[in-house]
């Protein structure tokens, strides 16, 4: 090549799935693993049931299910959504304020490239990949964060976030991601009326990531973005890739709130509709099958059912977590996601596991120095030696050292056994260097 092409990842890695390498290479040592890394339901053994199967196959002998969508989406599934937010009363939208994508992923990309490259989004932290590598790639510079605190059930830092917001004046929105992706913390109305009210205060925009918002549990209560966001600019980026679930349609919209009352806002939702036009649409099928599947009546009997399966596992991993030592966690209330931290110190590049498996046991030391963050450490111990695969925390951009679990098993003897498994070597692992 004339000179070197490809642009700068700056070092960044999608650690979600990037681990996935490693535990297939030791799976090819003999290590049988046990998969904690992805959040796909189906992938770990969700049913879907029949009747959301035969409404898909009614669609699919529809002609229309076969053609181009319009460029925003459906229209008669813009018109569904757009009337769910506008039952709630606090604010009216309609048809051509939803834009569809392919999957949320594809959302988030657009939403972040659209903006200027001197305008920053702050992000809570840690904070879900996706969304952070999205923001940086945009702006070719490292992000502004607010902490969530492992020691308050990962309540997010509102002083810290307001201080932030005050000092750095490239910062022109805040991501809220409710229920949150890694920690599984549930906003509380008063932390989310606060966020609303540093938006307003400061001119910013807002944009809430409400993928899970369907999905809480253990008495916990929350507000959609719908409820509180009186006249801010803002957007609520939503999916059923976790709550039908159905991941692999890849199908996901934004809801824009208040572009009638910001001129800027209503350049910046166009912008990100000019570049969805390159595109021409989304695909077709899921967007149909949203009103059907939504409206039928088994979806809520189904999805409760789904919701009180992820109450249960996320109370037996805190039962165990909560007795071990060296560590810091929460109970989860929403999501199907634990962040794990550890306590301040502990880790050090001298620990190790035992791995039974030589050439397992040789291709971890290989992969593992003192160079690397020491949660990575940990994990490729945990991988090597148990086949258990999650994810460090550090891979969700934060120096806060720990992983995160899904909370996707079905067999429930199985998942108490795999965190009983993952207490055990947290504790032979921190003592290994004693």
């Amino acid at each position: 090549m004339r000179f070197d092409i490809a642009k700068s990842t700056s070092g960044m890695a999608y650690e979600i799935r990037n681990i996935v390498g490693v535990a297939s290479k030791l799976q090819q040592c003999g290590i049988n693993i046990t998969w904690k890394n992805i959040g796909d339901p189906v992938e770990k053994g969700e049913h879907i049931p029949d009747w959301m199967k035969e409404v898909l196959s009614d669609i699919i002998k529809e002609d229309i299910s076969y053609a181009y969508s319009p460029t925003k989406g459906m229209t008669e599934t813009r018109e569904f959504l757009a009337e769910l937010v506008n039952q709630r009363g606090k604010i009216q939208i309609d048809k051509e304020d939803i834009i569809f994508f392919n999957g949320l992923g594809d959302a988030i990309a657009r939403a972040y490239s659209s903006m200027r490259v001197d305008a920053r989004v702050i992000m809570p932290e840690p904070t879900y990949s996706t969304h952070f590598l999205a923001e940086v790639h945009h702006a070719s510079f490292p992000p502004n964060t607010y902490r969530m605190n492992p020691y308050r059930n990962w309540h997010p830092d509102i002083a810290e976030l307001e201080r932030k917001v005050k000092s750095y004046n490239s910062i022109v929105g805040i991501l809220v991601i409710n229920p949150d992706n890694p920690t599984g913390h549930v906003y509380s109305e008063k932390a989310l009326k606060e966020i609303v009210r540093i938006a307003k205060e400061y001119d910013l925009f807002l944009v809430f990531d409400e993928t899970y918002r369907n999905i809480i549990y253990n008495g916990q209560e929350t507000l959609s973005l719908s409820d509180i966001i009186g006249d801010v600019p803002a957007m609520s980026m939503k999916g059923i890739s976790k709550e039908f679930p159905w991941p692999g349609a890849r199908c996901g919209w934004i809801e824009a709130y208040n572009t009638d009352k910001d001129e800027s806002f209503a350049r910046y939702i166009n912008a990100i509709l000019t570049q969805k036009m390159a595109e021409v649409c989304s695909t077709t099928l899921p967007q149909l099958a949203i009103p059907r599947i939504m409206t039928h009546p088994e979806y809520q009997t189904y999805l409760n059912s789904r919701i009180r399966h992820y109450e249960k596992l996320s109370n037996i991993a805190y039962n165990i977590f909560k007795e071990v030592p060296y560590i810091v966690v929460s109970r989860t209330n929403g999501a199907f996601y634990m962040a794990v931290a550890f306590n301040e110190a502990v880790l050090n590049h001298r620990q190790k596991l035992h791995i039974d498996v030589p050439e397992a046991r040789e291709f971890v030391e290989d992969i593992v120095d003192s160079k690397i963050e020491h949660d990575k450490r940990f994990v490729y111990y945990l991988l090597g030696a148990t086949g258990i695969c999650v994810v460090p925390l550090t891979s969700f951009f934060t120096h806060l050292p720990g992983f995160r679990i899904t909370l996707l098993e079905k067999d429930e003897t199985k998942f108490e056994e795999t965190i009983e498994k993952i207490a055990e070597k947290i504790v032979e692992y921190i003592e290994s260097s004693n």
